[in-house]
């Protein structure tokens, strides 16, 4: 099984919002980080406001954000909508059909069996999950001035890491006893 570039970008771009989360982020911004042409995010992110994953303001100070809560954007759900039209293969599209072996195969129903238990187990992930306590993915998508993400959903920025101590020597304390 392969995700389409479209799903990819649409999942790119939905971390890249979170990572984000308070403020309105740029296509630019997106496509640059995340290695994306401009002109095929656009289409992403007009079938995520579609669908309404993200909130999209036009004009000189637009952009986008997550349109609800990142803890309630499901990645099933966010891979259906850019995947579940696309026939998985070709016995998956009546039109297209041309094997010969379609009405006496079982294959498409191990497919179908297995397609299934795919979306079940990526509907136990939210967006949330991916990103939250991501520090790396934090320090790859975190624009500059932004606040951070809250740890563990209790409202706090994420701080930079503190600087390494470097260990003093320890002087030993001169014996107290008298002799």
């Amino acid at each position: 099984m392969r995700l389409t570039i479209r799903t990819n970008l649409a999942m790119r771009c939905l971390m890249f919002c979170a990572v984000n989360n308070d403020r309105i982020v740029r296509k630019h911004d997106i496509a640059n980080l995340c290695n994306a042409s401009e002109n095929h995010l656009a289409q992403v992110v007009n079938t995520l406001a579609q669908q309404g994953f993200i909130e999209t303001q036009r004009g000189r100070s637009g952009g986008m954000r997550l349109a609800r809560p990142m803890d309630q954007i499901g990645v099933g759900e966010v891979l259906r909508a850019f995947e579940a039209t696309l026939p998985f293969a070709e016995c998956f599209d009546p039109e297209a059909n041309t094997c010969p072996l379609s009405e006496a195969c079982l294959f498409r129903d191990a497919l179908s069996v297995a397609i299934e238990a795919f979306y079940r187990a990526m509907d136990d992930w939210t967006i949330g999950d991916l990103v939250r306590d991501n520090a790396a993915l934090d320090r790859l998508l975190a624009l500059p001035g932004g606040r951070g993400l809250p740890i563990c959903g209790r409202g706090e920025a994420r701080m930079p890491p503190p600087e390494p101590r470097v260990a003093e020597p320890r002087i030993p304390a001169p014996d107290a006893r008298v002799s």
